[in-house]
């Protein structure tokens, strides 16, 4: 038996502005959509373009006011060829929430809070 994991979801409170925000700070890009019939969700998948891993966004209609996340120990992590280049654009996109200098990483918080770990590329 094997398993391949495929992806994962968070829920976002203002779909288009979540999209924009994973295309500009992240390079993904919209690769499917589905909209309930009923118009009380909307499903859109997000790739890399290299991994085939997917990150699914999913809007609620009904929901109201931001989502819980609780202590936000949870995240994403992404590994990134130039990370000048990346820290560069972050920063001015002003969305760095944490970074360990340390460990050589950063964190950035998407629209809805949640935070995504960026890692440079070992070479």
């Amino acid at each position: 038996m094997n398993f391949k994991m495929v992806h994962n979801n968070i829920n976002v409170t203002d779909l288009e502005k979540s999209i924009a925000f994973y295309q500009k700070a992240l390079g993904m890009r919209e690769v499917s959509r589905k909209d309930a019939s009923d118009g009380s969700f909307t499903l859109v998948f997000l790739e890399d373009g290299h991994t085939g891993h997917k990150l699914e966004l999913t809007w609620l209609r009904d929901k109201e006011g931001p989502y819980d996340l609780g202590d936000n120990e949870s995240h994403m992590a992404f590994v990134v060829d130039d990370y000048e280049a990346a820290y560069a654009l972050h920063k001015e996109m002003g969305c760095i929430c944490y970074e360990n200098k340390e460990m050589g990483l950063y964190f950035i918080e998407d629209p809805d809070g949640y935070w995504i770990e960026i890692i440079p590329e070992k070479k």
